[in-house]
């Protein structure tokens, strides 16, 4: 399949025209040697990032389809001994496409896709990034269900009462979303110092679910969507640079 083919049906899985204004998603990567001349690619990788490992275990003429864009902020040279630049090079000497699929994939898949098959809840209100659910529970047990149902080795949470009802959710990092939003507890990656010693002081409690952690899941429920479209894609595994002592 072409590299226009598999964009247009990601396009309808989840529309591009939905990225934020600041996002880079769509094809960033095009091998293409001549006009108007796409290459058939043999082999279609879906990975949360392209690292530089799986870019040299990749065979040639790849495709990649991504959460996060590996060119997200303007080039302004290639040095291609470091981040990004090496990948973008062992890819294009293979022949190798990449396309992104960030935040339109977070509105219309993603934030879904967990909430409903990882932690198994049901019912829910949403809007744009945010998912809103009530839950009536004990804060210590829901936070032990959320570390358990993510496998989350360490949680940090925030612990601003001892009971919540209503729930805000976000994969990602979700921090600069918290004044759009009514609850008592926010389940989001990638929180810092003073966002959580601000929410605890205003009574939000919160529990970090990790940027990888909760987004892990972009390439199993992307391959779920290409199969209605008899799309078959080989699921990778990338790099998660944290690890835990």
């Amino acid at each position: 399949m072409k590299i226009n083919q598999i964009y247009t049906i990601l396009d309808d899985i989840a529309p591009f025209m939905d990225c934020e204004p600041w996002d880079n998603s769509g094809i960033l990567i095009n091998p293409n040697q001549k006009a108007k001349q796409e290459i058939e690619f043999e082999n279609i990788i879906l990975a949360l990032d392209v690292d530089f490992d799986l870019a040299r275990k990749a065979t040639k003429n790849s495709l990649f389809i991504v959460h996060h864009p590996l060119i997200f902020k303007g080039l302004k040279s290639l040095d291609c001994a470091s981040y990004p630049s090496n990948i973008i090079s062992e890819l294009l000497q293979k022949n190798c496409a990449l396309i992104a699929m960030h935040t339109n994939f977070d509105k219309h898949i993603l934030n879904d896709y967990v909430l409903k098959e990882v932690l198994n809840i049901n019912e829910y209100e949403k809007k744009e990034f945010i998912c809103t659910f009530s839950i009536n529970q004990n804060f210590d047990e829901f936070a032990d269900f959320v570390k358990k149902r993510l496998e989350i080795e360490h949680l940090r949470v925030v612990k601003s009462s001892d009971f919540i009802k209503k729930v805000a959710f976000c994969t990602g990092s979700g921090a600069d979303l918290i004044n759009t939003f009514k609850a008592d507890c926010f389940l989001t990656g990638d929180l810092k110092y003073h966002t959580a010693f601000e929410c605890y002081a205003n009574g939000l409690s919160l529990i970090d679910i990790e940027h990888f952690a909760s987004e892990k899941y972009f390439n199993i429920a992307l391959e779920k969507a290409l199969k209605k479209h008899n799309i078959f894609a080989t699921i990778a595994n990338s790099l998660n640079p944290f690890t835990y002592k």
